[in-house]
Formats: structure tokens, C-alpha cells, sequence
């Protein structure tokens, strides 16, 4: 079985794991830790992991732009959604949709725990809130929706309002095509040089990510391999690495 170290910057990693799936939580009970002093390949592969301080859950978030228009009492709304990472990708694509000759060009985005609302004129809370709201109950994170407003000349007073910006983001996202996107661990490992032809399969096979080395560990002979995998992988990838080298890979968290 693999053996993960942990530093002391990592006390919080069973609480880390626990807050991911079934498979995680199997990684924590299963793996050992080591206590001697990691290498400095080590202890940066342990760093960069531990300036989070949760684990992130698997969310779901769209495929690509939707879009969807209603015209109610003679305005017409049109919503357009879309994934984005952070919150300069969200300002970025409202800047790009919004159409500066509409009446309004109210939004929503939400970035996990992070959200933000604009109502562009129309009276407090009756737009951009009630976009917010629908995303909130369509499940989707990491997502901006923009409805825009031309007039009609029909006022549709606060409870109207919230009704039509709310119901238009609402059907926007309704059938919208959507993923669950699986968080994933940065994982490091000290490996003989040897062995890296045999390491880099099994990481291709387990499919792993942003794959560097490090050749500062303080030992001959030795690299520093970081990589990028699924947390319900981990255990089986570092048993499938232990398995083909026929030795004990160490696995940093």
C-alpha cells in the first residue's frame, strides 16, 4: 500500500479529505503517514496543497453559452448564460453581451461560495436578485447569467419585475446542457530516476494533469513528480505506482 507524508502545514488533511466524496474519505483511513522531515521538492509539492483550506466538492456548471428571449407586456427580455472561472471572466462576459442601447443589462454571477448581483437601474432587488435566485435553484456553480431588458413601454411594477427577470434567467437554465466537474488533488511523489517510465504510465492512465518535476530534493538520483488527479483516484494510483515499481513510492498531499 502507498504511504502519503504529511508536514505539519497539513494537519487539517483529514478534514480536507473528509469533505470529499466516499472515495476520499477511503484515501484517508487507508494511507499512512510518515514523520521525517521532507525533501525540499517535498515540502513545496506539500505547500502549494495546503494554502487551501477545504478540499472543493464536485459541482456542476454548463457546457457552454445558453441563451433564451420572452417578450412580457410589450418588454423584451433576453438571458444569456454562461460557464466562467473567476470573477474577472464574468465581468469580461458582461462586457461582451451586454448591449449598451438596452434599457437594462441586469446580472448574477456565482463562483462557489462567491456571488455577486446588479440590478442596472430597475428598483432595488427586483433583477438582479431574482437572477441570483435562479441560479441558486438550478444547482449550477461558476456560472454568470446577464438578462437584458428593452422596454416596452408597459411598466410591470416590483412584483412583475422579479417574476420576469427570475422567470427568464429560470428557463434560460432550465434545459441547459451541464457537466459535474470532479475536484482534484496535487499530488507529488519522490521518484528514481529509473522508474520515471514506469511512474509516467501509470499517471497517464489514471489520467493525471499539469504533470512537472523537481529536481531539487536533496537526493541523488531522485526527481520530484507533481501532478494533477481525481481524489477518488488516489489510492488506487499510488497501489497501481507501488505494484509496477515494486517498491514503496511515497505519495505527497
Amino acid at each position: 500500500m502507498a504511504a502519503v507524508r504529511a508536514s505539519p502545514r497539513l494537519r487539517s488533511l483529514p478534514l480536507l479529505l473528509s469533505q470529499t466524496d466516499g472515495a476520499a474519505a477511503a484515501v484517508r483511513r487507508s494511507f499512512s503517514c510518515a514523520s521525517a522531515s521532507p525533501s525540499p521538492a517535498a515540502a513545496r509539492a506539500m505547500a502549494s496543497t495546503s494554502s487551501s483550506s477545504a478540499a472543493p466538492s464536485p459541482y456542476t456548471m454548463l457546457v457552454g453559452r445558453v441563451s433564451c428571449e420572452r417578450e412580457i407586456k410589450r418588454s423584451k427580455f433576453i438571458a444569456i448564460a454562461a460557464p466562467v472561472p473567476n470573477e474577472r471572466a464574468a465581468l469580461a462576459f458582461l462586457d461582451e453581451v451586454k448591449d449598451p442601447k438596452a434599457t437594462h443589462n441586469c446580472w448574477a454571477y456565482k463562483l462557489g461560495e462567491q456571488f455577486r448581483y446588479n440590478d442596472d437601474g430597475e428598483p432595488s432587488s427586483t433583477a438582479g436578485k431574482p437572477i441570483y435566485s435562479a441560479i441558486i435553484s438550478s444547482g449550477i456553480d461558476m456560472i454568470m447569467v446577464v438578462v437584458i431588458r428593452y422596454f416596452g413601454g408597459i411598466k410591470l411594477g416590483t412584483g412583475g419585475l422579479v417574476r420576469a427577470y427570475g422567470g427568464v434567467a429560470s428557463e434560460c437554465l432550465k434545459d441547459a446542457p451541464t457537466c459535474l466537474v470532479k475536484p482534484k488533488a496535487r499530488v507529488g511523489m519522490e521518484v528514481p530516476f529509473d522508474l520515471l517510465g514506469t511512474v509516467y504510465h501509470q499517471l497517464q492512465h489514471f489520467q493525471a494533469e499539469d504533470i512537472k518535476q523537481d529536481y531539487d530534493t536533496g537526493k541523488d538520483g531522485t526527481v520530484m513528480v507533481m501532478f494533477k488527479v481525481g481524489y477518488e483516484k488516489i489510492e488506487d494510483l499510488g497501489n497501481a505506482v507501488n505494484s509496477a515499481c515494486s517498491r514503496k513510492i511515497e505519495l505527497f498531499l
